[in-house]
């Protein structure tokens, strides 16, 4: 069977959910028995978002194959449990590049290498490629911004050239239909001008989806239908709902799926198998109990900056049939001073990953609430870090420990920059990324977790735990649990003193699904509902 390549646009606005309608539609559809795949198109000219700033673009996600990627390629993984690679996400810096390079070559044999057709070419290949390889009956591609930004210009016109040349194709639209709350109308007159500009383009749109505050009348879906040239059963609304999984089953509702088959001439008869999904929705509606638990970090007035994480508690919650109340806390703003009115009443704490001094400090002091107050905690990267810092300062008494990322001079360097970065001067792209094996002790809590010895684990760094300092801190009561042993690096560190306290290098978010939540999220939050319970 042919590969269906699916669109996904955007207009009016950006944020509108364009990553969560076209992981919804993967869901639907693999639901049905279709093999699907993601893609994600960004037009933004930086190569990838490894090096983005998380407050211009949110969270970087990794893949297993070592690629930083949008954060969009999270949510794919987590709706159709399908790991992503460097070929789900492209963006406009890849291309260019990629088109240079073979320009550079004589690849074009002198031709003057143009927007049409060396660009346009480029997206398409990589369109492509992704269907060819996976042998995929579907490949969902997210177009990234808003139509008519110039930079998603040469994006659409490949768009158009595809669907002209192959009409196993179609085209989803997200727009929106603002609320007017002075006159209590719905308006449509955007998401017209949106199509509008889409046409301009060369692309017709097969289905609008709507992104909506409030239920849309069918009068309003005739209008949207005879302005933008498709069928009212075309015209689909994507209303507010109270959580992203909900999405799936509203869309089913709307009948999304349905839609897209009937256009693409697939077989619709067969229902899809949507009981896993409906269960998850009911356990993460109607929870048992619930715990507060801290997230701190210095990126915290944005949620997408740590967006997996967010996921991973929703996730870790529901196989415990208990609500993760989250709570954000701006490390910066945590001292010796306010550690007790900003953590005490905490069931648990995870300091996040990053980069860089800001905050540092009180990362270090909440993680000294957390093991001088029994309370579970969870280290992940930076945060593993910043708690092997913490013990080598508050218990092996060396005051001026750090990690020589903050400070170079420091004459206890617990973290090390690793012996092969040292010899890295570019920043995109070349840290330790992807995945590694890593070893776990039998007698540790993590293989109590876990329940094997050997886990793979996804990773972004430069920095490692310092082995010359091992025997000191297992002599003090620090245990290196986990390795990777072909580079002798320690990935996990435990205190089995505490009740629950684990650091880790690596970035357990990225594996966590909704069909396969991770254990180390699952087992914090167990954690925290005892400690909680221990305290009444």
């Amino acid at each position: 069977m042919d590969t269906r390549y699916i669109f996904i646009t955007g207009g009016v606005a950006s944020s509108l959910g364009k990553g969560i309608i076209a992981a919804s539609l993967a869901n639907l559809l693999q639901a049905r028995g279709y093999k699907v795949a993601n893609q994600k198109l960004d037009p933004y000219i930086n190569v990838d978002p490894g090096t983005l700033n998380p407050y211009e673009h949110g969270e970087c996600y990794v893949t297993e194959d070592g690629a930083e990627t949008d954060l969009d390629l999270g949510h794919y993984e987590r709706f159709t449990n399908i790991p992503t690679s460097q070929r789900n996400n492209v963006t406009t810096g890849r291309i260019y590049m990629n088109v240079i390079n073979n320009e550079r070559q004589g690849k074009y044999l002198g031709s003057t290498v143009q927007v049409i057709p060396h660009i346009t070419d480029e997206i398409q290949t990589r369109i492509k490629a992704l269907g060819e390889t996976g042998n995929y009956d579907f490949v969902l591609t997210e177009i990234g911004g808003t139509v008519g930004d110039i930079e998603s210009f040469p994006f659409i016109e490949a768009v158009r050239q595809l669907r002209w040349h192959s009409k196993n194709s179609l085209v989803i639209h997200l727009t929106l239909v603002p609320y007017l709350h002075a006159t209590g109308e719905l308006k449509t007159k955007p998401t017209q001008h949106s199509v509008k500009t889409l046409l301009e383009q060369g692309v017709q749109p097969d289905i609008i989806v709507c992104r909506t505050e409030h239920d849309i009348s069918d009068n309003l879906r005739k209008k949207i239908a005879l302005f933008c040239n498709v069928d009212p059963t075309s015209v689909l609304q994507s209303i507010d709902a109270d959580t992203i999984y909900d999405v799936p089953l509203l869309m089913y509702k709307e009948g999304l799926d349905r839609e897209v088959l009937r256009k693409l001439n697939m077989p619709y008869d067969n229902e899809p198998d949507l009981t896993y999904w409906k269960e998850f929705i009911h356990k993460l509606k109607f929870p048992k109990s619930n715990v507060t638990i801290g997230l701190v970090g210095k990126y915290v007035e944005l949620n997408d900056s740590y967006k997996s994480i967010i996921e991973s508690f929703t996730h870790g919650g529901v196989a415990n049939e208990c609500k993760v109340k989250i709570e954000l806390l701006h490390s910066e703003y945590i001292s010796d001073d306010n550690a007790k009115e900003k953590l005490g009443h905490l069931d648990g704490i995870l300091v996040a990953p990053g980069f860089g001094g800001r905050g540092i400090d009180g990362k270090i002091v909440a993680i000294k609430y957390a093991r001088e107050n029994n309370v579970p905690f969870l280290g992940i990267c930076l945060g593993m870090q910043c708690a092997v810092i913490e013990y080598a300062r508050d218990v092996l008494g060396w005051k001026d420990a750090h990690s020589v990322e903050m400070n170079p001079n420091t004459t206890h360097p617990v973290i090390d920059m690793m012996e092969e970065q040292k010899k890295i001067s570019g920043m995109g792209g070349t840290m330790r990324l992807g995945a590694y094996p890593c070893k776990l002790q039998k007698d540790s809590l993590v293989y109590s977790i876990y329940q094997k010895e050997e886990i793979s684990e996804r990773h972004r760094h430069r920095y490692e735990f310092n082995n010359k300092y091992l025997e000191d801190f297992e002599k003090a009561g620090m245990k290196a649990v986990g390795f990777n042993t072909k580079q002798n690096l320690v990935e996990i560190v435990e205190v089995p003193s505490h009740r629950w306290f684990v650091g880790v290098q690596f970035h357990p978010e990225y594996k966590s699904t909704v069909k396969q939540y991770h254990p180390l999220f699952a087992a914090f939050v167990k954690a925290a509902m005892d400690y909680k319970e221990s305290k009444k």
